[in-house]
């Protein structure tokens, strides 16, 4: 196995727990195999990357489909989506901080599920009890998103993987 094989095989490992850890690990491991094609051509080919691609927007996809999901089948708004989504982006930092890997998953969870909560809370329409079940409804769609996001990471590495040792 070539030096750039073993960079694309540890960018697609790397990209899994990247993205594990709500960081854009999948497109560290497609950046990483197009500059590997653009430096070695015969390694891989333009299908296998743009294969990894779209497997990469359909995860970006997914995830804000599953995130929002959670949110709605709650009674959240848009406002609590958005809150949801700050929430998230803040507690994933704050979680890092404190303890990362472990830290991260769920600041980005509790994150997402009280950014909901103090949106649909402040906008006046929702009890706290409402605005509760609506934060729980984002927690646990920020929880799915991320298991799914990783999911397909996972099958983007293997793309990848299978592509370099052809």
């Amino acid at each position: 196995m070539t030096a750039a094989a073993i960079a694309v095989v540890i960018a697609s490992v790397a990209g899994v727990v990247l993205t594990l850890l709500t960081l854009p690990g999948i497109w560290l491991a497609v950046g990483v195999a197009a500059v590997v094609e653009l430096l070695v051509p015969e390694l891989l080919d333009v299908w296998t990357i743009g294969a990894a691609a779209a497997i990469g927007v359909v995860a970006e996809l997914a995830e804000l489909l599953v995130s929002a999901v959670g949110a709605k089948k709650a009674g959240g708004t848009r406002r609590g989506a958005i809150g949801s989504v700050i929430g998230a982006l803040v507690g994933a930092l704050g979680g890092s901080v404190v303890l990362p890997i472990i830290g991260t998953i769920m600041g980005a969870a509790v994150g997402a599920g009280l950014g909901a909560l103090i949106a649909e809370r402040h906008g006046g329409a929702m009890t706290w009890r409402q605005s509760a079940k609506v934060g729980g409804g984002a927690a646990v769609g920020r929880l799915v998103a991320t298991v799914v996001k990783t999911a397909l990471a996972a099958a983007v590495g293997i793309v990848l993987t299978i592509g370099v040792l052809r």
